[in-house]
């Protein structure tokens, strides 16, 4: 895969890759992933971009958190075009990109499913949905 990659605040994207979005909808590969959706986080928001890490098990928590019945997945991705780095978790909330997330305007291909990784206690879901419910209740702004 070609890197396309764009600046934000005068910092680089990270990472080549491989990147990976999790979810709970059941998709085939060669699917495009698009923004248009609701946050999974601020359901009341629809986002103008789409999500991916280049960590499993983070991509493996925003599925395990993701809205729906479906099971938790994990989707191996490849940006079709230009990203940067996610501002909600970098940058102007965290110095640099730990959690090396990123989004794009441009959709993301399936390129294929990881379905080794860690899924998360039930205690330690809760535990995130309550941060996640926290965040909720005081208004935290997320960056669109």
């Amino acid at each position: 895969m070609e890197s396309n990659t764009i600046v934000l605040g005068g910092t680089d994207v990270l990472d080549n890759g491989p990147f990976y979005h999790g979810t709970k909808a059941d998709l085939p590969i060669g699917d495009l992933l698009t923004a248009g959706f609701k946050s999974n986080y601020h359901p009341e928001v629809i986002m103008n971009h789409i999500y991916f890490t280049a960590l499993v098990n983070g991509a493996g928590l925003a599925a395990e958190l993701a809205p729906g019945g479906g099971r938790a997945r994990i989707y191996i991705v490849e940006p079709t075009g230009d990203f940067e780095n996610d501002p909600n978790v970098t940058d102007k909330k965290f110095p640099g990109n730990p959690t090396r997330s990123y989004r794009s305007q441009a959709p993301l291909k399936i390129v294929g499913e990881v379905t080794d990784w860690v899924k998360l206690t039930p205690d330690e879901l809760q535990r995130w949905r309550e941060k996640l419910a926290n965040l909720n209740a005081t208004k935290a702004e997320i960056i669109n």
